[in-house]
């Protein structure tokens, strides 16, 4: 089927033209399940006419499935609706793939509900961000992240990437994806780096629009936005890889010509490959924040570059823009934004917006333009086409797309085509017949090598390898690797004193994040398992290949030294068999950094290949056995404190756990013995806690010992019905009164001092004997208050 439509939406952008329509109207049929009225009464323009205010607003408002229920849609008729990267189906970021299917019946039913006066009922669209594979599904095929496929190149490959992750994404009813990421990353100290192909803007262009093109079709060819394809999202526009050191949602400064001729760079290639949206960024360029910054959202995205599809705002970005908050924001519609995502103040923002449109500070002419953008998207996608609701369409429900084998293939390909060889004396390939021994707790760990956005969010944490169904670990597919060519291979997570294998492979890497929880303030890698493991080895004269995983390069110029090879393996995904196809050398080494390779520590942005120990475009093949000089080992951020960060930007500090009574809680989420730790949205998405307390339930942080305050950035909603206690090695502190003080007065500071704690330490303990809630942003540390005394 073609779905058609797609001339009418690269017309001109003008409201005028938008309503008067630019070329003839595709034959449709009828929207609602009412009786079928006539071709011209479906097409956007006349769908418009037919509405009424509230479901205009209604059509730009877009909530997370965790904040509403299909009894809603029915009532309100929002237009579009998504899953963020925690939210599953009926409360389950878990849920069964078929539960996604049968939720998006319900959002069709309720949307499509015959509605009085002859209104038009038009279904909802529903997004995800499915940025590596449909990877918030249970058994879906995970793709290596955008850095990984960066190093690979190869842009047919990854529009064979974009068609797979398409069809798995139609099988649970979706239409819509929010990907790809064509940031152009700069520093990698940023969280998101993982999420951007390159620092090199052509690359990131190339990739960026054979995403489109996978995830689409062809735009003007049969089948563009047809069966087993959805609507793609060009993000974040613009910036969002240039903020001053590296910080999410931050600030991007300079000259607008050239940051443009970097950042928004990609643009162009994607708005040419036909994609259906893009997604405004969160940061600010020069210190106006792009969600409300109309000359570049309208003037130059529109304007300059003529996009003509659908602009959509990222999680409360809009809230982000001085004088707005997440239920109140005329100047994002004003500036250019056509649809708010608005994951839980949807009901705030839809009266709010409905009040602006009546008293005038929204004009109607603005509403109208932004609601035909949404209904021109749902044209494209042959919604008014005779569609039918999720489960009826050719690919609902068809499990067995679902994580393929041609599916699973094609991603094992681009892990063993994104590998990159750093370093190599010799040991690689991996001889037949070897004795092989693999080392680190990575090596059987498929949550690790997934990354962030895979089931969860944040990834990691509680996952296990059962939760990703099919999937294959970096050490199953050594093994796998080793018998077949005569060898064999043991794992031995810590590493073994016993025996002397011919070689060992010690994998190590970043431990799973996402977004702001995974910025850094410099690039040293800390975590000293592979290290130690490699030096061990080295000690007893056994060869060694260091396999390192991360979203970013880092400076691992000790483990390089000490290592025999070195492999840059990225985040490859379920697939990890891949990695094996290289190291036995059953695929060539064709990977090459699209990121240059840092030699210092300090996470200084590199200007070209000044100050890069690997430069853009290196790589070794399995025939270069090279000699590498020993790098330099001096660090001075591995000297630096880093215990004075307890709790900060929804992540637990490197050296801090927390327990509920003997229940780790990774990151301060999750449920154990009484207590119960939920994200909270502040500043940015999930950056807080709610910590719901049952009778009796205690929570303990643990973390270096020191002498130094603790400052506690809180709220409570309601006061204490019965004692709360904080304890921190010495005699319990009743800090009930302190709680109740602070009712309902927002966000403020505890600070806990030896004054009243008798000691400080480096425990902190929390009880309460009744059922209570608080909620924590921040847990430092500071030497400075350490003499003061006690305050809430």
């Amino acid at each position: 089927m073609v779905r058609k439509g797609f001339e009418r939406l690269v017309c001109g952008a003008a409201l005028a033209a938008l309503l008067a329509g630019c070329s003839t109207a595709p034959e449709v049929r009828s929207v609602s399940a009412a009786a079928p009225v006539s071709a011209e009464a479906n097409t956007p323009e006349a769908l418009l006419a037919r509405m009424s205010l509230e479901r205009k607003v209604a059509q730009i408002i877009m909530p997370d499935i965790g904040a509403i229920t299909p009894e809603d849609v029915r009532q309100y008729r929002f237009g579009t609706i998504l899953n963020g990267g925690n939210s599953g189906p009926y409360g389950n970021d878990k849920a069964p793939a078929a539960d996604w299917l049968k939720l998006a019946d319900a959002f069709w039913d309720a949307s499509t509900a015959p509605l009085a006066k002859g209104e038009p009922a038009i279904p909802a669209l529903w997004a995800t961000d499915a940025v590596h594979g449909h990877a918030n599904v249970i058994g879906a095929t995970v793709f290596p992240h955008n850095i990984a496929l960066g190093a690979a190149g190869d842009a047919e490959l990854v529009r064979r990437i974009g068609a797979a992750t398409a069809v798995e994404i139609a099988v649970t009813g979706i239409d819509w994806t929010f990907a790809p990421t064509i940031a152009v990353a700069r520093d990698d100290r940023w969280g998101r780096t993982y999420e951007s192909y390159s620092e090199d803007p052509a690359l990131v262009s190339r990739l960026g629009a054979a995403m489109v093109e996978g995830l689409q079709g062809r735009a003007g060819e049969p089948g563009f936005l047809g069966v087993g394809k959805v609507a793609a999202t060009a993000k974040h526009f613009f910036g969002d890889g240039g903020t001053s050191q590296g910080v999410d949602q931050g600030d991007v400064n300079g000259d607008l010509t050239t940051l443009m001729a970097i950042h928004a760079a990609p643009y162009p290639a994607a708005i040419g490959a036909g994609v259906a949206s893009v997604m405004a960024s969160f940061n600010s360029i020069n210190g106006t924040k792009m969600h409300g910054n109309a000359p570049l959202l309208t003037g130059e995205l529109r304007g300059r570059l003529g996009f003509q599809g659908l602009v959509v705002g990222d999680w409360n970005g809009h809230g982000q823009v001085a004088g707005c908050t997440n239920a109140d924001c005329p100047q994002a519609l004003l500036a250019g934004l056509d649809v708010y995502m608005v994951p839980e103040d949807w009901k705030g923002l839809h009266a709010a917006l409905v009040s602006q449109i009546k008293n005038g500070t929204i004009p109607m002419a603005r509403l109208d333009e932004a609601v035909l953008r949404v209904l021109r998207l749902k044209q494209q996608l042959g919604i008014f086409d005779g569609a039918v609701k999720p489960s009826a369409r050719p690919l609902g429900g068809k499990w067995a797309q679902l994580g393929s084998p041609d599916h699973r293939a094609i991603a094992r390909e681009a892990v063993a085509k994104s590998q990159v060889i750093l370093k190599n004396h010799g040991v690689l390939p991996v001889k037949p017949g070897a004795r092989i021994e693999v080392a680190g707790l990575a090596a059987d760990n498929v949550p690790q090598q997934a990354g962030g956005w895979s089931v969860t969010w944040q990834g990691g944490g509680d996952l296990t390898a059962a939760d990703f169904p099919g999937a294959t670990s970096i050490w199953a597919g050594i093994a796998a690797a080793a018998r077949a060519g005569g060898g064999e291979a043991v794992l031995a997570p810590q590493g073994s004193a016993q025996g002397k294998p011919d070689v060992a492979i010690v994998v190590f890497g970043e431990e799973p994040y996402a977004e702001f929880v995974g910025d850094r303030k410099d690039l040293a890698f800390r975590d000293e398992e592979g290290l130690s493991l490699l030096k061990a080895y080295r000690a007893r004269g056994i060869p060694t290949v260091a396999v390192f995983l991360s979203g970013r390069p880092l400076w691992v110029n000790r483990e390089i030294n000490v290592a025999d090879a070195f492999v840059a393996a990225w985040l490859p995904g379920s697939e990890g068999a891949g990695v094996a196809d290289v190291l036995f050398g059953a695929r060539p080494a064709t990977g090459r950094l699209s990121f240059s390779w840092p030699a210092q520590c300090d996470g200084t942005p590199l200007n070209g290949p000044e100050g890069a120990l690997f430069p853009l475009g290196y790589g070794l093949d399995l025939a270069a056995a090279t000699q590498l000089a020993p790098l330099d080992e001096t660090c001075s951020a591995l000297t630096q404190d880093t215990g004075a960060v307890w709790f900060a930007s929804g992540k637990l500090g490197s050296q801090v756990q927390a327990v509920a009574d003997n229940a780790l809680l990774p990151d301060l989420r999750g449920t154990g013995n009484g207590i119960t730790a939920t994200g909270l949205d502040r500043r940015a998405q999930e950056d807080a806690r709610r910590i719901a307390f049952a009778k009796g339930a205690k929570l303990s942080l643990t973390g270096p010992t020191s002498g130094a305050a603790w400052r506690i950035t809180y709220q409570v909603g309601e006061r204490p019905k019965e004692p709360v206690s904080v304890t921190a090695g010495g005699k319990a502190l009743d800090i009930t009164q302190g709680l109740s003080v602070a009712e309902g007065k927002g966000w403020r500071e505890m600070v806990l001092t030896p004054a009243c704690l008798g000691t400080a330490g480096g425990a902190l303990t929390f009880a309460s004997q009744g059922a209570f809630l608080i909620d924590i942003s921040a847990i430092t540390r500071d030497e400075s208050a350490s003499q003061a005394e006690c305050s809430f």
